[in-house]
């Protein structure tokens, strides 16, 4: 897809955090210049892999201007702004959009549980009227987790009444054949469809689709640079095997601790293991198996990164 706001390999960032459970911007801003450094086109902030949903509206607004002020560009960051809440959700999508953003990612109101495509629309009729324009709205279909999910008719119907502010989609759902029913129906108007899973990096490219956002992302980006500057041929080939390969290993074991750990050991730094409760860090047994299964995909060292955290 030509012209695309946020092609290309785009990391579901980690949010760092000091050992009172703050977030600690600057061990977050160095991790995140690594990442557009190696690999990434964007950074995806404060989504499921950023524990978004343990902090606080005004954390969140607060981790999004530190990595600004600390020469992130916004214009390489979508935030997470979706809540339960309409008003906070308004909120932080026009904080996201005054502090440069392009777009940010909405998770659907994910408290009450099966609500009709109806409901779904209003909400988001409400969100777009709220926010007033100027921010690109990309949905995070992720139903595993939201229990919410965002049916084609919903899609359909969004795009025709707010063209150009509903701009894409995260399909986290790990389904294939959904992200492709999206690109096929929607990428013609210019519907941006990013995988959530970093094995269908090469086929969603290559059926028209814009990229990936991915959790795995945060190591294993150097790889999906390759895919999408190469998209085909052996390098390419190569590179989405070890995608997939540290993919497998990246659900090896617990997702979030489990970067966090493949960070902390490839830099060094013990910090990255912290996490907010009710996650928790990687039992030693844990952490021993998820090492093992990123070295076997042949991802370890993680290129660069013993270097970058060296220089500073």
């Amino acid at each position: 897809m030509k012209n695309a706001i946020y092609g290309g390999v785009n990391a579901a960032v980690l949010t760092a955090m000091g050992p009172d459970l703050a977030p600690d911007l600057d061990r977050m801003t160095s991790h995140a210049r690594w990442l557009l450094a190696n690999g990434c086109n964007g950074l995806g902030v404060l989504g499921t892999t950023g524990e978004a949903n343990s902090f606080g509206l005004h954390e969140r607004k607060a981790i999004l201007e530190g990595l600004v002020a600390r020469g992130i560009p916004a214009a390489k960051l979508m935030p997470g702004t979706g809540c339960a809440s309409l008003t906070d959700s308004v909120e932080l999508t026009k904080h996201a959009r005054d502090a440069g953003c392009p777009g940010v990612l909405m998770l659907p109101p994910f408290y009450y549980k099966g609500p009709s495509d109806d409901g779904l629309f209003a909400y988001f009729s409400e969100v777009v009227q709220r926010v007033g324009g100027g921010v690109a709205i990309y949905l995070y279909h992720f139903p595993q987790q939201s229990a919410v999910p965002f049916s084609l008719d919903l899609i359909g119907r969004l795009l025709k009444a707010f063209p150009g502010v509903i701009k894409g989609v995260k399909d986290s759902s790990g389904d294939y054949a959904n992200m492709q029913a999206m690109v096929r129906e929607f990428a013609k108007d210019g519907f941006e469809v990013y995988s959530g899973s970093d094995e269908f990096l090469q086929q969603i490219l290559a059926e028209g689709g814009a990229g990936c956002i991915t959790a795995a992302s945060n190591a294993n980006s150097h790889w999906g640079g390759i895919v999408y500057a190469k998209r085909t041929g052996p390098e390419a080939d190569a590179a989405q095997a070890t995608l997939t390969a540290t993919r497998r290993a990246a659900t090896s074991v617990p997702l979030i601790p489990g970067l966090r750990e493949i960070i902390a050991r490839s830099t060094g730094d013990a910090g990255w293991r912290v996490i907010r409760p009710p996650h928790l860090p990687l039992t030693a047994e844990q952490a021993e198996k998820a090492w093992a299964a990123w070295g076997a995909a042949g991802a370890l060292p993680l290129p660069g990164m013993a270097t970058a955290k060296a220089a500073e």
